[in-house]
Parts: structure tokens; sequence; C-alpha cells
């Protein structure tokens, strides 16, 4: 039996951390005493209620690529607090064959315990919500006496004490200049582009987010333009979640906003605000529905790999981080679209009107042939290989639950050999699926065949595009690379 263990605990205090040693001790001796193989140790530092938990997620991740036979946790709910969660780890479980045990016996689908799974997984979310409902409580109490709640304080502000001061850096004359210039015309994007280009630091740089980058984004501007914060009064609560378990926000009506007049030094001033308020309700319009051109979703730019945008002004695409941001995130990749439909045709007809295209088959094969009967031995080697390696898991195991080497060395032998494993599997894998894969060409030839039937190839329409090609990356010269359906991972130029 191959056994991933999920271990959770909500912060990285020194008695947390404990507990984090001890829930490790007792599924190595449970795996042990069952004989079982131990594959994976997934450890979470986050709240039960919500499911962004990057281990978490990383082991849906495995169990849907059927690594594990088997999920142990302590208990449900070091899986969810959840019961919306827990349930579908449960039919995920299902699906791919996996049992769910946890070592207080009350879940153990090995053994056809089950039948009180969703009554422990009422009671795990109705603690979580009583544990909402206290720190909600709590929160709305510091704000009525005019402490600021939030751990990240608005743009322009720090925090001491509970209160909020302007930064000393230019961070409060930004947000001047961002209301100013709305004033005067500008959007949130073009708001956003500018800051970007003079190298202002974004929101998430001056909080130090993780990944943060000096990208600005509309949205960001417009949170900005809409926080009644600067004006010097302390406006908490405009947001809510429904229940413990729902992350989504819901914002609340301006009656039951809690508003602390003057509690802190304003930036704007409360004219300014509420012009811009206006404002952004005058602009405020219906979109039209946007029009999807015939590369849209299809064709990226191949250095930054964002989407192209199709510009009428330029009868083309251009790359939607050069739209957005300009020169400075990246180049243009300008590719008119005429011309790319008639590359992309110009190339099918090449390929269908080869009169080589059947002796070049023929070769192909025959050095498919002889690829084959080497993939083959190498992937018998391979399996020898990963068999070996897995009992020498199994003996590091037993050999640290025997206390013959310590942890640092078996976590450094087992990680290794892990790593080791996983790297075989993946090469296994890889040429498993290659000895099954057809020929390319002739694979291509048929698919023509049957798209003559229904198409006229002396047009590139959307159901041709979408029959033939995977993705298209436009270069910095405009100039295309084509991925073909058919052709898997393998490109074929022009």
């Amino acid at each position: 039996m191959r056994c991933a263990v999920y271990i959770r605990v909500s912060t990285d205090k020194i008695e947390q951390k404990q507990s984090l040693e001890n829930q490790r001790d007792l599924f190595i001796k449970y795996v042990s005493e069952k004989g079982w193989d131990l594959e994976k140790i997934y450890v979470d530092v986050e709240s039960g209620t919500t499911d962004k938990r990057e281990e978490l997620q990383n082991l849906i991740a495995d169990v849907k690529q059927n690594k594990y036979d088997v999920m142990l946790a302590k208990e449900l709910s070091r899986f969810a607090r959840n019961g919306g969660l827990s349930y579908e780890l449960k039919d995920i479980a299902e699906r791919h064959r996996v049992h769910i045990i946890t070592l207080d016996n009350a879940v153990n689908t090995l053994e056809g315990n089950s039948s009180m799974f969703g009554l422990y997984a009422w009671m795990y979310e109705q603690e979580s919500q009583r544990t909402s409902d206290r720190v909600k409580s709590s929160c709305q109490s510091r704000a009525e006496k005019g402490l600021f709640k939030g751990s990240v304080p608005p743009y322009g502000y720090s925090i001491a004490n509970g209160k909020l001061l302007l930064r000393e850096d230019k961070t409060p004359n930004v947000i001047k200049r961002i209301y100013r210039e709305y004033i005067s015309g500008k959007g949130f994007d073009r708001i956003a582009k500018d800051l970007y280009n003079d190298d202002v630091p974004s929101p998430s740089k001056v909080a130090n987010k993780k990944n943060a980058t000096n990208r600005w984004n509309g949205s960001s501007v417009r949170s900005i333009l809409s926080n009644p914060n600067y004006t010097g009064d302390l406006v908490q609560g405009r947001t809510t979640t429904k229940s413990a378990t729902s992350k989504i926000r819901e914002v609340k009506k301006h009656d039951e906003y809690i508003v602390v007049p003057n509690m802190h030094p304003s930036i704007i001033s409360k004219q300014d605000f509420e012009t811009v308020q206006c404002l952004m309700k005058a602009r405020r319009r219906k979109r039209p529905t946007h029009e999807v051109h015939l590369f849209t979703n299809t064709a990226y730019c191949a250095d930054c790999g964002k989407s192209m945008h199709y510009k009428k002004n330029r009868n083309g695409y251009v790359c939607g981080e050069y739209n957005k941001l300009g020169a400075k995130a990246c180049a243009s990749h300008h590719v008119k679209e005429e011309q790319l439909k008639d590359i992309i045709l110009h190339d099918i007809r090449k390929l269908m009107g080869n009169p080589e295209s059947e002796k070049i088959s023929k070769e192909i094969n025959k050095k498919l042939d002889n690829a084959i009967k080497e993939r083959e031995k190498t992937v018998s080697d391979l399996k020898k290989k990963i068999s070996e390696l897995k009992e020498r898991k199994k003996k590091l195991l037993l050999n640290y639950y025997d206390d013959l080497i310590n942890e640092d060395d078996y976590r450094m032998a087992y990680d290794a050999t892990t790593e080791d494993i996983n790297k075989s599997a993946t090469r296994l894998r890889d040429l498993e699926e290659g000895i099954s894969l057809e020929n390319d060409e002739a694979k291509f030839q048929a698919m023509l065949k049957r798209t003559q039937n229904v198409m006229n190839l002396d047009e590139l329409t959307p159901e041709l595009l979408h029959r033939l090609i995977e993705r298209i990356e436009i270069k910095a010269d405009g100039s295309p690379r084509i991925f073909y359906k058919f052709s898997g991972p393998r490109l074929l130029k022009l």
C-alpha cells in the first residue's frame, strides 16, 4: 500500500511545532506496523477552513495522478474544517480508489468505516464557525475603539499600536498623484501603466508580499480611489464573509460600516474623495460584448507568455503585457491577422501536397521501430530500478523507527531516494507514452483527409484552426511558432 500522510497545524508556534513532530512519529509507527510504503508526508501550517493550502493542493494533485492507495491524517479536521471541502476530498478519493484513514479511527474506508463521515464533517465546521464568530466580535470591538484591525495597512500608511501613521517615504504623494490624475481625466489602467513605467513601488511591493513585483493593475488603482480611510476617518467592516468556510467577501451597506472620524492623518480631502466617487459613478458604463477574433486564446507572446490582444487600428495582434504596461514590460510582438492566416494556410497546403510525404513517412516509421526497441529495454531497466529504490525506502523507514539512523540522515536519504524514484518514474512514463505514439506525419495526413471532407482550405476558419492547431507563439519580430495538435510536444517549424 502506497501511503500519503497529511499533517496540519494552525500556527508556527513552538507548541504547534511539537504537535507536528508528534504526528509525524505516530504515522511512521503506524505505517511501519502495517508494512506499508510511506511515500510522502505533506505538511501545512494553515487554517483548516480554507482549501488554499499549498501542500493540501499538492496532495490532491498527486492523488489525481494515482500515486497513492491510502491517505492518512490524525483526524478528519486535519484535512478540513469545511464540510464542502471534506466531501470534495471524499469524492476525489473515491474516484481515484484511494482510501482515507484517520488515526482516531473515526474514518477508515479500508475497513468500510465511513458512515460517520458526514457527522464529523458537520461537527468540525460548526466548531470553526463558533471560533469565527468570536474573532469577528473581537475585531468589531477593536474597530469601534478606533484601532485598525487589519494586518496590512492601506498603501501610504504604516501601523503603530493599532493606529495608522503616514509612511515616511513617497507613497503618500503617490496617493495624491493617483487622485489628481483620475480627476484630470485619466482612467484606472492608464494611471497603473504610468506608475509602472515610472518605477513607483506597487502596493504588494510596499507590503513585502511574497513574489511581489512593481507591476500596477487598474484594480489596484480603483481600490485606492475607493478607500475612504485616506480622508482621515477610520472606516472598517466594509466587507464580510458569509461563514467561516466561505472566503468570498460581500460588500456591506454604507450604514453598516464602522466609522470613527478623524483617527489618523489624512492624505486626501473629503471633498476630493467625494469628487472621485461621483466621477467613478458617472464614468461607469456598460462595456460592449468583447469581440472574439480568430486567434483569441490561441496566439501568445513567445517571450512573456501572455495572450496576444487584437488591436483594430493595427489590423492585428500585440502582446497583452505590452498593450497594458508598455515597452518596459515587453516588446509589441506585432503581427497582422491576415499575414498570420496566410502563413498557416501556406504551411498546411505545403504539407498536404508534398509528393515525398509517403517516402518520408516510411523512413520515419523505420526509425521509430528502432527507437521503440531501445525504449522497451530502457523501460525494463527503469522498472527494476524503481522496485529496488522502493525497497530501499522501506528499509530506511524501519532503520529510523529502530533508531539505527537519526532523523537528519533519514530525511536526507529518504528525500534523495524519493527524488530518484520520481525522476525514474517520470522518465518511465514518458518512454511508455512515446512507445505508443503513432507517426506524426501519418497522423497529420489522416487528419487532413478528414478535414478536407468538411473544410475549404482556401480559408482559415475557426473550426479548421481549432482542429489542427494547439497554440501559436509570436516572436519579437512578429514571426509565429506554430504547435500543431497532431505533433504533440514537437514543434513543426515553418
